[in-house]
């Protein structure tokens, strides 16, 4: 990754997206590790983490996580998740959160010199070259070494930088299915008896 000690910095994760990647690759994410690692690499500005909630829930698997995330140095950006029932007759929820990312990603433009996104949604591409013409630098975090990858090579090739998550899983990750120094819920949002009704395990490709 190129970064510069002095640069001003903001990340933005979509959650939905960026869960999906480090589950195909193996690995929970420690959000803790990551904030403390981009912390390193210049001036952390702001760490923005989006997700929809499925409010009418008695119990979201997803709400642990997001008030961890609250008290711990990051921005929650949230919405109400939408209730649909799958071809298998299951509950889920879908909540696109690109119009969030992308008016947020354009304000702090503004103010930070790169900005780095954790998606492969090839629908940021248009975004990413927005900010680019700005003067900004853009750095995007996904992965090509799933099966399949998960990360758009429109995207990819856009950014000024790419950065495989499979190299960072020994940063900022920790193997799945193993005991935790943090809560459970801090490394993976939807596991529990409902994680295949979390907005976090569908992925975008509902939309």
């Amino acid at each position: 990754m190129t970064f510069y000690p002095t640069e001003r910095l903001a990340l933005f994760i979509d959650g939905a997206n960026f869960f999906s990647a480090a589950k195909a690759l193996g690995f929970d994410i420690d959000y803790r590790k990551l904030l403390d690692e981009f912390r390193k690499r210049g001036v952390l500005v702001r760490a923005y983490y989006y997700t929809a909630i499925a409010e009418n829930e008695e119990y979201s698997p997803i709400r642990p996580l997001v008030d961890w995330l609250d008290y711990n140095g990051f921005t929650l950006v949230t919405k109400p998740a939408r209730e649909f029932t799958d071809s298998q007759g299951r509950k889920r929820w879908r909540g696109d959160m690109d119009i969030e990312i992308a008016v947020d990603m354009l304000e702090m433009a503004a103010t930070v010199d790169h900005l780095v996104l954790f998606s492969g949604d090839g629908d940021f591409r248009a975004l990413v070259e927005a900010v680019q013409r700005k003067g900004r630098r853009v750095t995007v975090v996904s992965t090509m070494k799933s099966q399949p990858p998960m990360t758009s090579d429109d995207l990819r090739r856009q950014a000024d930088n790419f950065v495989d998550l499979a190299d960072l899983g020994a940063i900022i990750g920790r193997p799945q299915a193993t005991r935790n120094p943090l809560p459970r819920f801090v490394t993976d949002p939807a596991r529990g008896p409902a994680a295949h009704d979390t907005p976090e395990s569908d992925g975008d490709d509902e939309d």
